[in-house]
């Protein structure tokens, strides 16, 4: 049977969110797929273009309509986005945050980030250092919620994890800084 790179790309994500990213490996799914693992080459070069190619198809699948005006409210749409994108799969925040730290994916997000810093009347310098720490903020808290969850769900411990109120707090936190950034002109 002849795949797709689609294919291979969704059978890794089923992997990944059954098995978890320790089991994501080039022989699990060749063998998911029913091929020998060099015939995963012709889809993907390596395991590091694979997880590029599942943390895209991630934030693809987690996508939806942006239809706030103001740069600040876009900037919680990305965020919200983002972080429920990543939280939607097993393990699929950190697949998320590596594909974007080794730059080989995941770069939709902060490109989405900039614009909307940018139509806040930021100035360049801050609009990077902005888009970046919103993203540390986004990547960390979902990181660690999601590391909770799963380790709740185990068993592992007996707290909840910090959620959807805790990231929105902290969000606000920072957008309340690069306003009177704005503010202060």
């Amino acid at each position: 049977m002849r795949y797709h790179r689609s294919d291979v790309v969704a059978r890794a994500i089923e992997v990944l969110d059954e098995y978890g990213l320790e089991s994501l490996t080039m022989r699990r799914l060749a063998s998911e797929l029913g091929v020998q693992p060099s015939a995963l080459y012709h889809h993907v070069p390596n395991k590091q273009s694979l997880l590029a190619a599942v943390a895209d198809e991630i934030l693809q699948r987690g996508s939806r309509p942006r239809r706030a005006e103001r740069w600040d409210r876009r900037a919680i749409e990305i965020c919200a986005e983002l972080r429920d994108a990543m939280l939607a799969y097993r393990d699929g925040a950190e697949v998320v945050v590596t594909a974007h730290t080794f730059g080989l994916g995941a770069r939709e997000p902060a490109t989405a980030l900039r614009s909307a810093l940018g139509d806040g009347g930021l100035p360049a310098d801050l609009v990077d250092v902005g888009t970046r720490a919103i993203l540390h903020l986004v990547f960390g808290h979902t990181v660690e919620e999601q590391t909770a969850m799963q380790a709740a769900s185990a068993g592992a411990i007996d707290r909840n994890p910090d959620g959807a109120a805790d990231f929105e707090q902290g969000l606000q936190l920072l957008l309340d800084g690069l306003r009177a950034r704005v503010s202060a002109g």
